[in-house]
């Protein structure tokens, strides 16, 4: 979480960042390098919310240059402007908002996003109505993780993926294939992955399309059009194929290598671990209601 807020307010310093070398330049051989200025904070009463505000924000980002500071339109919240960028920061300072494309609500106390756990849980649940045995599975023996990759039979990426199978096994990653013809139903593509969930050997037969090796075409009752239609409620039509999901939802984007795909599901696994260590002592507290300084 704190890596996503890191770069969103990372940018209201980048002005200040380009100018340091010159100032460097200017100075006499002999002088000593001047200490960074404090970045700008405005003034505000200790203890207030506005106070609690800003501490938030410097919290993810103790550089950034703080421009702005006050009561929010949202009851409850306070607006900080840093930079170019604008947040809402809840009263108490628990709670940080971020609007806009790829915005989310994050509950700070506990590092959680929620808006993304909430969408994790819808999707999990999407999964839930494809049954395991209309899934395509390539697992190691005893699997430590297993994720959902939505795929098509065309997508570069999804053939680079598959062709290092035997490498995600060897990292203790199981992978769930289900089809999403890109291309959209009753396409080529679709034809093709219908032809691969009816082959008496579907894991061979998605090896082979993998392979750009044409396929006999078969046809039988196949869940593919139902596959297709969970991913888009799954939003894979705005990510593209290949889109790997864990078993909680959680999306992890397209095409990573073996090795570092094993390292995010590592690192969700430890801040799971983490998260669920601190709930009986820094369970989140309920956004606030509306409150001044």
């Amino acid at each position: 979480m704190k890596r996503i807020l890191l770069a969103m307010l990372g940018a209201a310093s980048l002005s200040a960042c380009a100018q340091a070398p010159q100032a460097a330049v200017a100075a006499p051989a002999a002088a000593k390098p001047a200490a960074a200025a404090a970045p700008a904070t405005p003034k505000v009463a200790a203890g207030s919310a506005d106070a609690r505000a800003i501490e938030a924000v410097r919290s993810l980002n103790a550089t950034v240059a703080i421009d702005k500071v006050g009561a929010a339109a949202m009851p409850g919240f306070r607006e900080v402007v840093a930079g170019s960028q604008v947040v809402y920061v809840s009263d108490d300072g628990d709670y940080l908002f971020l609007p806009g494309p790829g915005g989310a609500l994050f509950n700070l106390r506990a590092k959680r996003n929620l808006t993304q756990d909430t969408v994790a849980g819808l999707r999990r649940d999407l999964l839930k109505a494809i049954p395991a045995s209309e899934r395509i599975v390539f697992a190691p023996a005893r699997p430590k993780y297993t994720v959902t990759v939505f795929t098509d039979a065309e997508c570069g990426y999804c053939r680079k993926l598959h062709s290092e199978i035997a490498e995600y096994n060897r990292q203790g990653i199981a992978v769930e294939y289900l089809a999403f013809p890109r291309m959209g139903l009753g396409t080529e593509d679709y034809k093709k992955m219908v032809s691969v969930w009816c082959a008496a050997d579907r894991r061979k037969a998605l090896t082979e399309v993998k392979a750009g090796r044409d396929l006999p075409a078969r046809q039988c009752p196949n869940t593919v059009e139902q596959q297709y239609r969970i991913g888009l409620q799954a939003g894979v039509g705005e990510t593209g194929t290949p889109t790997v999901l864990t078993a909680d939802g959680v999306q992890l984007g397209g095409y990573l290598p073996p090795a570092r795909l094993r390292e995010a599901l590592d690192s969700l696994a430890a801040e799971a671990k983490g998260a669920a260590q601190q709930a009986p002592t820094g369970a989140a507290r309920p956004v606030p209601a509306a409150g001044g300084a």
